[in-house]
């Protein structure tokens, strides 16, 4: 797509590496939306309310939307085609591959030359658009097929199919690899205040070869909103994943609690949601170019969206540190 039709947004933008792309602060992330009745599914979802939902982020002035091929099986990315049939806006989509299925809904994991150019065929279909802005591989797996799988992205670039490529869940070393075929536009990794890990060398690394980050779950899928208990996890439905997460489970879950705590008392002092505070939180670091949020319905994107604009105190930062 072209830059000239982008929405006018009122928020500044980053720029996203190596690329001509300017993000708002905040993405939509379009995983949840992909429904359930799948590995990694989050229950099932009114599609409808999907559709106003991004509707609303792009009116708001998000930018871009991330998706992937897995999500619901394909689904999530109609979901998002349907968004943006009759929408005034035309933001940066991005999705994913490398995660396949199988006829009874089984997953396995394919980066083969003929795999992926399937795979991008079924994604411009879903999506109904003629390139996509950015392609990512999903997972680094097969490991003994990235340098294969990343040769091929680079052809499918070359092609026109794709405008950029990048990857996600990848670690120095497997990018080090990567970068030796071609250059990586964007690394897509896990980050928040529960998960540090990519702060002492994947940030780092990523700074020095103008790699822009996009890090997804800032919010830890949901826990650090502010609107989850205890007893809602409990009654999560049985196909919503999170059910089995370490996080969402004891001994873990009664201090993540506690931390939600401390960003509501954060919170609380700005106006906004404990959540927004933690999604600002990873937006302080600058080798983060933006953080994918997610959202199923349009008042959820109202409270995410201060998070595009506030700045937290050095003495915030610290009481969050010490905790």
């Amino acid at each position: 797509m072209s830059t000239q039709n982008l929405p006018a947004t009122k928020f500044e933008t980053r720029q996203l590496g190596n690329s001509d792309m300017h993000l708002t602060p905040i993405g939509y992330g379009a995983w949840a939306i992909g429904g359930g009745n799948w590995e990694f599914g989050w229950g099932a979802q009114d599609d409808n309310e999907s559709i106003r939902t991004i509707e609303h982020a792009l009116d708001c002035g998000i930018n871009w939307i991330d998706t992937a091929a897995i999500y619901g099986l394909g689904h999530s990315e109609e979901v998002v085609a349907k968004a943006l049939k009759n929408s005034p806006h035309k933001p940066y989509v991005f999705t994913k591959c490398s995660m396949r299925w199988f006829p009874d809904r089984r997953i396995y994991r394919s980066l083969k030359a003929g795999s992926l150019q399937e795979e991008i065929e079924d994604s411009l279909r879903r999506l109904r658009v003629d390139v996509i802005d950015l392609y990512q591989i999903h997972w680094p797996n097969p490991e003994d097929e990235i340098e294969g799988g990343w040769e091929t992205l680079a052809r499918l670039k070359e092609q026109g199919k794709v405008r950029y490529i990048g990857v996600s869940n990848f670690n120095v070393k497997q990018m080090k690899h990567a970068l030796k075929i071609a250059p990586i536009t964007s690394l897509q990794p896990p980050y928040s205040i529960l998960r540090r890990d990519i702060e002492s060398d994947i940030l780092p690394f990523c700074q020095k070869n103008n790699i822009g980050v996009i890090n997804y779950s800032p919010m830890v899928s949901g826990l650090l909103t502010g609107k989850m208990t205890a007893e809602r996890i409990k009654n999560l439905p049985d196909d919503d994943w999170r059910k089995r997460s370490p996080n969402f489970n004891e001994p873990k879950l009664s201090k993540n609690l506690k931390l939600v705590g401390l960003l509501r008392e954060i919170g609380n002092a700005h106006n906004v949601e404990p959540g927004v505070v933690a999604i600002t939180w990873t937006l302080r670091h600058p080798g983060i170019t933006g953080a994918i949020v997610g959202a199923r319905r349009p008042d959820q994107i109202d409270g995410i969206l201060p998070a595009a604009t506030l700045r937290l105190s050095q003495q915030e930062i610290s009481r969050i540190e010490k905790f």
